[in-house]
């Protein structure tokens, strides 16, 4: 769809499920060479992989820790030695641990905030030192949450991330916008991922959730790739420092949907 895209390099972190996965298969359609990192999940990032070289793009995974300085030289080393360059860094590895905050332990937040902001901050971090260092107009999307918005109860740890990521994607737009990189978000609200399968497979859970969202249905990771793609792409380039929601409207206090209130 976006044929500026063609021939672009771009690392995916968390690329073997999910989100992260169904971007590597969207960059493969728009014929891109992608570096898909993994965590453990070897075989899905293989998959993963396959997908983008059935679609037409080229790529390679890499297993690395987002949480460390290391981890992420790894990514971007591998994205030179194979493809010669950088384009586009997706921050897209995360995770959850629920439990009401009173008995949330400091090593169960320190694990969620450790991969899902200062592993946002140190995968940006790596992009902007290269792209700077090439006098390169590079692109940055950060996978944050309706949580960077929406309280969340029992998931303190997640939500306060997440708006920590908001604030950094803001914070580094701003900064680099005068150098052509472009810094942004993606807030995605209930989707089908492995994630939430198994409280999806719960049927009351399900519409429960589906009730939550205005549009009245869950959405799919391919919806949410779209955005990369578009947030990716040339199509885009006067878009610096937003997070785009896509979500069903469900930041639209969908209790007050039937005109309660």
């Amino acid at each position: 769809m976006y044929t500026d895209l063609n021939g672009k390099v771009a690392v995916i972190t968390g690329g073997s499920k999910g989100i992260g996965k169904a971007i590597a298969k969207r960059f493969g359609q728009e014929k891109m060479a992608v570096v898909v990192n993994y965590n453990s999940d070897s075989k899905g990032a293989q998959e993963a992989a396959e997908q983008v070289i059935a679609n037409g793009g080229q790529a390679v995974t890499v297993q690395a820790d987002v949480a460390t300085e290391a981890g992420n030289q790894l990514l971007l080393q591998t994205a030179l030695d194979h493809f010669g360059t950088l384009d586009i860094w997706v921050n897209n590895a995360g995770m959850e641990i629920q439990a009401p905050t009173h008995e949330l332990t400091l090593e169960a937040w320190n694990k969620v905030v450790t991969i899902d902001q200062t592993g946002v901050f140190l995968g940006a971090k790596t992009a902007l030192a290269y792209f700077k260092a090439q006098h390169k107009k590079g692109n940055i999307i950060n996978m944050s949450s309706v949580h960077e918005q929406i309280p969340w109860p029992t998931f303190a740890s997640y939500a306060a991330a997440k708006g920590g990521v908001k604030l950094l994607t803001q914070t580094i737009a701003m900064e680099y916008a005068k150098d052509g990189i472009r810094v942004n978000a993606i807030g995605p609200g209930a989707i089908n991922t492995p994630i939430n399968a198994e409280k999806f497979a719960d049927q009351a859970q399900y519409d429960q959730t589906v009730s939550m969202v205005p549009m009245n249905r869950i959405g799919t990771p391919e919806e949410v790739a779209a955005g990369a793609a578009w947030l990716a792409s040339e199509e885009s380039s006067y878009v610096t420092g937003i997070t785009l929601f896509i979500d069903g409207g469900m930041t639209l206090y969908p209790a007050f949907k039937d005109g309660q209130g």
